[in-house]
C-alpha cells in the first residue's frame, strides 16, 4: 500500500548557496516556506545552509531544521548537498549517508537520508542528486544508469520507506537513458515544463530538475514547477543573481498542499515587488485559484488536473471557460505574467 504522508516536498539547485555572490537568503525562504521537506543542491558553505533555516525560523515563526553532506567532487570544484526541513510537519530519523560509489561513477555521490511524516507516521528515504553536466549526453549517463543501483539500494538500507530521488539530472526524464529505472516501477513526478531560467525574461528551458518515485509505494497527490520570478515579481536577470537559475520543484503526498505564494521579502525594493501576490497557474492553492474571475471550485480543480500551463489564454481549453473567458481571466491582471 501506497504511503500516505501529508507533506510537500521540495528540490531545489541553490547555484552556488554559501559563495559570496550577492544572493539574498531571505528571498530563498519567502520561496522555500512553501514546502515541509527540501532537498538542496550546490551548497557551498554549510554555515549559508544555517543561515537560510535561521531566515525561514523568522519568517515562518516555526522551528525548522536541517543537515549537511560532507563535500564531494573530484576536481577543485567541490559542494555539498543539504536537507532542510519544518520541525512541525517532518523528523529525520535515520540514515544519513552520502552513497559509497562502488564503481566510482559519479562525480558528485548522492547524499541519502530517511524522515517521517509526523501525522501519518509514514517515512520516506531521500537521495539528493546532483548529476554533473561534463560536455555533452554521454558524460551524463553513466551516473543515470548507475541511479538504478542506488534505488535498489535504498531499498535494502530503507525497507519500510517510500523511496524518492530528487535534484538536478541534467536531463530531462523523456531520454532513453532513463529506461532502467522505469524498468524497477519508478516514474517522473514532473514530466511537462521546464526548470531553468533563461536568460530572456520569462523564459524556462530544459526540464532537468524532477523527482523519481514508485506510485506502488507513494502517494503523489500533486506536482510542479515553482516560477519563482512570478512570485517575487522579479525578472530572470535579477532572479538568476540574487536566488538562482533553476526553478525549484515540489511534489505533494496525501492531502497536503503546497503553498509556493504571497511571497513579502523583496516587497517596495526598487520596485522589483510590490502588491498582492500574483497567482501562478503551476503552483496555486484551489482558494488562489478561486479568486479569478470566471473559476470556481470546480473549474480551479481543472486547472490543477490540466498542469502546466504555457499562459492564462490556454485556460481555454478547459470545458466551460472558453476563449473569450479565458481572456478576461488574463485581462485581469491577477495571473502571473499577466
Amino acid at each position: 500500500m501506497a504511503a500516505s504522508a501529508d507533506i510537500t516536498v521540495g528540490s531545489w539547485n541553490l547555484k552556488h548557496l554559501g559563495w559570496n555572490n550577492e544572493k539574498r537568503l531571505d528571498a530563498v525562504a519567502d520561496v522555500a516556506k512553501g514546502a515541509d521537506l527540501w532537498a538542496l543542491e550546490e551548497v557551498m558553505d554549510d554555515n549559508a545552509v544555517t543561515q537560510l533555516e535561521g531566515e525561514l525560523e523568522r519568517q515562518t515563526g516555526e522551528e525548522w531544521s536541517s543537515m549537511i553532506s560532507h563535500t564531494v567532487g573530484r576536481s577543485s570544484y567541490r559542494e555539498s548537498y543539504a536537507y532542510l526541513w519544518r520541525d512541525s510537519a517532518v523528523e529525520y530519523t535515520k540514515g544519513a549517508v552520502v552513497y559509497l560509489d562502488p564503481g566510482d561513477l559519479f562525480a558528485r555521490e548522492p547524499y541519502l537520508a530517511e524522515f517521517r511524516e509526523k501525522g501519518t507516521g509514514d517515512t520516506i528515504a531521500m537521495a539528493a542528486v546532483h548529476i554533473v553536466y561534463g560536455d555533452n549526453r554521454a558524460d551524463r549517463t553513466p551516473e543515470i544508469r548507475e541511479l538504478t543501483s542506488i534505488w535498489e539500494w535504498m531499498r535494502e538500507v530503507y525497507p519500510d520507506s517510500a523511496r524518492v530521488i530528487a535534484g538536478d539530472f541534467n536531463l530531462p526524464p523523456s531520454d532513453s537513458v532513463w529506461q532502467p529505472l522505469r524498468d524497477t516501477g519508478a516514474q517522473p513526478a514532473i514530466t511537462h515544463g521546464a526548470t531553468t531560467l533563461s536568460e530572456t525574461n520569462g523564459q524556462y528551458v530544459s526540464l532537468y530538475d524532477n523527482f523519481w518515485y514508485d506510485p506502488a509505494e507513494l502517494s503523489v497527490t500533486g506536482t510542479g514547477i515553482v516560477r519563482f520570478p512570478e512570485i517575487l515579481n522579479i525578472d530572470h536577470a535579477t532572479a538568476r543573481d540574487i536566488v538562482s537559475d533553476h526553478a525549484p520543484v515540489y511534489l505533494t503526498t496525501g492531502n497536503a498542499q503546497a503553498r509556493f505564494s504571497g511571497a513579502d521579502e523583496l516587497a517596495g525594493e526598487g520596485g522589483q515587488a510590490g502588491g498582492p501576490s500574483c497567482i501562478d497557474l503551476d503552483t496555486a492553492t484551489t482558494s488562489d485559484l478561486d479568486r479569478l474571475p470566471n473559476v470556481g471550485p470546480a473549474r480551479a480543480q481543472d486547472i490543477i488536473d490540466g498542469r502546466p500551463w504555457a499562459s492564462a489564454d490556454d485556460l481555454a481549453r478547459i470545458s466551460g471557460i472558453g476563449a473569450s473567458r479565458a481572456h478576461e481571466i488574463a485581462a485581469s491582471g491577477l495571473v502571473c505574467g499577466t
